[in-house]
């Protein structure tokens, strides 16, 4: 399978005129298909998007929409309407469509690992403009939108239900897209670990030795190989700095308490 060119760093703030992909919304019924379809495109760094004939003419700053979007209203107020699915190619050099039903010709069928990895190389990496097609709710793509697309992408679900919403569709597309384009680097949740050092495990164990003597659990005439084997575990542990306090503090406790 060819492999996707690397982006190593987080790719910058994209501009509809900078952006190599358009989502065109054909049709579309609902205005939270559309405010979530800005967050699913924001999310993964696309910004260009292009409603042909949606319902409501006034859904781009509609209520519902503008919830859905949750954070995304500039891909809003960028967004534009436009009368004709022709007018919504306008500078698209590679059309791909997502319609789901067979039909007795048209253009080749894709799958996103395979195909949007070869579109990224082909299209994505030399300049082009690749726009992807959902059709509305209800209805899906018009033959006549199929036929202008150069390829038709099938997303793999499950075979006895393979429904899926308007929004969601654009979600994972976007998600395949982005990664076939290089992907964003993943940040790290938790800081680095700070490992004790082997000087404070050594420490901790002089102090749990002394308190496992003190309650009676280790003789020190015949201590065996208790000691050792505590300095295996807690070397298979990996001990962080917190944790060497948390057992220094469960020795001190012991050792507060009287002897047996």
């Amino acid at each position: 399978m060819p492999t996707s060119p690397q982006n190593p760093s987080p790719a910058p703030q994209a501009s509809p005129t900078t952006d190599p992909t358009r989502f065109i919304l054909i049709g579309t019924s609902h205005p939270g298909n559309v405010g979530a379809t800005a967050r699913a495109m924001k999310v993964m760094g696309f910004c260009d998007l292009v409603l042909v004939r949606p319902r409501f003419p006034d859904v781009l700053i509609q209520e519902e929409t503008v919830a859905l979007a949750s954070g995304a209203a500039d891909i809003l107020v960028r967004a534009r309407i436009v009368e004709t699915v022709a007018e919504a190619l306008e500078g698209v050099t590679c059309a791909i469509g997502t319609a789901m039903t067979p039909r007795d010709f048209g253009p080749p069928t894709i799958t996103p690992s395979e195909g949007l990895s070869e579109l990224a190389l082909s299209h994505a990496s030399n300049g082009h403009k690749v726009g992807f097609l959902f059709g509305s709710e209800r209805h899906g793509m018009a033959n006549e939108d199929v036929y202008r697309c150069h390829a038709v992408i099938s997303i793999p679900t499950n075979p006895s239900y393979g429904s899926l919403n308007l929004s969601q569709a654009v979600q994972l597309l976007a998600y395949d897209w982005r990664q076939a384009l290089g992907g964003f680097p993943v940040v790290e949740r938790t800081p680095d670990v700070d490992l004790a050092g082997g000087d404070a495990v050594q420490g901790m164990l002089d102090h749990l030795e002394r308190a496992l003597v003190h309650v009676g659990f280790l003789d020190p005439a015949a201590p065996k190989k208790l000691m050792p084997r505590l300095n295996q575990l807690f070397n298979r542990a990996e001990l962080r700095q917190e944790d060497i306090h948390i057992l220094r503090g469960i020795a001190k406790a012991m050792l507060d308490r009287p002897k047996p």
